[in-house]
């Protein structure tokens, strides 16, 4: 295969592992109304980690690894699987979708201030700009309300949104220099089935089984969704894109999650687009681009087409 076709390939590969994770919030929310979150994970990563399985011995890829990089694995997990989707499945009680999608763009800017305080990278005036703008997107997002009765619950949501786009900066990082070295299939796996493991004995203390019987077909093909393509699929995809592009070049295709979302929300949950909103989550896009340094880049692409 040409360089060509292996870039192009990533870049599918990254770009259906976006819209996967864009999808998963409208997902996760149209499921909520029947089980509580951790009870949907559980479902979700068990579903997951049963189709990884089947991937992995029908591709007679080795389950083994090394005991040294079991604590990488489960530093991963524990942040890229549990606490993220705990935080967002949480967040998606007391806010909408599309938000979400929004909010959840926001994530390269902490991974920018984590490189700050941590790599001693310098902030340039232009990098401060573009977090302003970030910043700005965020505030006016979730200054959005319905109603006054409703400030507190939707300030816990965004709250908790805001936390898991800085739980997923760490993650970035880790999995920066955390280099194991094994297939993205087996990795993926692995961290799945530890977010079954930990979500497991919530379920148990909730008896979360007992409202799977209330679920209907629609419901069970979100949960399906959810377990085989977001847990699933997305993560490996993900890890193959990562495999041939560079992490800056990846990253850049985050910028399509929110319309993934939108698209979902307006069609599946019949969310109202409000334009406040959406001119909040076009503004961080921006300030994020900006703070990325992929303004111009992505500008010469624009002019050259």
């Amino acid at each position: 295969m040409t360089n060509f076709r292996m870039k192009l390939t990533a870049s599918l590969y990254a770009l259906m592992a976006i819209s996967f994770w864009g999808v998963s919030f409208v997902s996760t929310k149209a499921v909520l109304g029947k089980l509580d979150p951790y009870s949907l994970l559980v479902i979700r990563f068990g579903i997951g980690a049963l189709f990884l399985l089947l991937l992995l011995l029908l591709n007679r890829h080795r389950l083994q690894i090394s005991i040294k990089y079991v604590p990488h694995l489960m530093v991963l997990g524990i942040l890229g699987v549990f606490i993220h989707q705990v935080l967002q499945a949480t967040a998606l009680l007391t806010i909408n979708a599309s938000a979400a999608g929004w909010l959840i763009s926001f994530s390269p800017v902490f991974t920018v201030i984590l490189s700050m305080l941590f790599l001693h990278e310098k902030l340039s005036i232009t990098k401060a700009v573009g977090m302003v703008m970030a910043i700005t997107g965020v505030l006016i997002i979730s200054s959005t309300r319905s109603g006054q009765s409703f400030q507190v619950a939707i300030n816990l949501g965004f709250l908790l949104m805001i936390l898991s786009t800085l739980n997923w900066a760490v993650y970035s990082v880790l999995v920066k220099s955390l280099k194991i070295p094994y297939p993205p299939l087996v990795v993926t796996f692995y961290m799945c089935l530890l977010g079954l493991i930990l979500t497991t004995p919530f379920i148990l203390r909730n008896r979360g089984w007992e409202d799977l019987t209330l679920l209907n077909y629609s419901e069970w093909a979100h949960l399906l969704f959810l377990g085989v393509f977001v847990s699933g699929i997305a993560y490996w995809y993900w890890g193959k894109a990562l495999e041939v592009l560079e992490a800056s070049k990846v990253s850049m295709f985050l910028y399509l999650e929110p319309i993934a979302t939108l698209i979902a929300a307006v069609l599946l949950l019949n969310e109202k687009v409000l334009l406040i909103s959406a001119a909040g989550g076009i503004i961080i896009i921006i300030g994020v681009i900006i703070v990325n340094g992929q303004l111009v880049p992505m500008l010469w692409l624009l002019l050259k087409k």
